[in-house]
């Protein structure tokens, strides 16, 4: 990082709120609002707060955020305004949590982690902040990754990417840092032949009643399909989750029409099912 972007840093770390607050829209009720929920979380953590509050570490805290997460993406999906902005206030609650635990410990704290977050984003915005130009959303993802890649030693390509991410976003995420530096087909064609590969073993395997097998060559054909979803710039997690949802509607349907009946699923013969199945598709069309 050179000299003027150190400065560049100093000078915005070093505003005062109120001269933060005049050049940006960040309003006082806001600051105020971030910094009594700060203080709320505090009073839970002290003496004589919530007994389960103060129980928490980091890794008990992990299924709760993941569940953050999750309840924040099912908001999204659901375009609900108002679940959206309980869900984010949620998620917000774990960066506060987990940064007070983190300074009771004296490791950092939430102003650390503010700080180190405008650091990154000033780096790794040069076309903004320097003299990079970038006027379309790609060049600018590009600036992003070229800044990225000049912070510091060179690293194994795929290293960093969390096992402990679901597969197929892993596995996205793994083929997109493959494909920046250039393995890759040329477009999607060699990505459908590779699947057609793949599904011809995958068959052979289920033949051959090697279950081990099976289950690596049905690995091998999911990773393909995610690749053939970056080719088309879409989400595989997300197109199934959506695949998903539409099965469970139908399958709704079905239980239905069924109990117009005074029939359970059990009590139903597949032809039943499969018919009630395929209306469901009409109706939802």
């Amino acid at each position: 990082m050179d000299e003027s972007t150190n400065l560049r840093i100093d000078k915005l770390m070093n505003l005062q709120i109120d001269e933060l607050t005049a050049s940006v829209p960040l309003a006082p009720e806001t600051v105020q609002a971030l910094a009594d929920a700060v203080r709320l979380m505090l009073r839970l953590r002290a003496p004589g707060g919530c007994p389960w509050d103060r129980a928490q570490d980091h890794q008990s805290l992990r299924q709760n955020l993941l569940e953050e997460t999750y309840e924040l993406l099912h908001a999204l999906a659901t375009r609900d305004d108002a679940a959206l902005r309980e869900e984010l206030g949620d998620l917000f609650l774990q960066v506060v949590f987990h940064s007070i635990i983190a300074a009771e410990r004296g490791a950092f704290d939430l102003k650390d982690v503010a700080r180190e977050l405008v650091e990154k984003l000033i780096r790794r915005h040069p076309h903004v902040f320097g003299d990079v130009n970038a006027t379309t959303p790609a060049e600018a993802l590009h600036s992003w990754h070229n800044a990225k890649r000049s912070e510091g030693e060179h690293t194994v390509t795929l290293s960093g990417v969390p096992s402990t991410m679901p597969a197929l976003l892993r596995a996205r995420k793994v083929q997109q840092r493959a494909a920046k530096v250039g393995f890759q087909w040329p477009d999607v064609k060699g990505a459908l032949e590779k699947l057609d590969e793949e599904l011809s073993e995958m068959r052979a395997a289920i033949d051959s009643g090697d279950a081990s097998r099976a289950e690596e060559e049905m690995g091998d054909v999911l990773f393909v399909l995610t690749c053939i979803a970056n080719y088309q710039h879409f989400c595989p997690e997300i197109a199934l989750t959506r695949t998903v949802e539409k099965f469970i509607q139908r399958f709704g349907y079905i239980e239905k029409r069924l109990a117009e009946q005074g029939l359970i699923p059990e009590q139903a013969t597949l032809a039943q099912m499969d018919g009630y199945w395929e209306a469901s598709k009409r109706v939802s069309e």
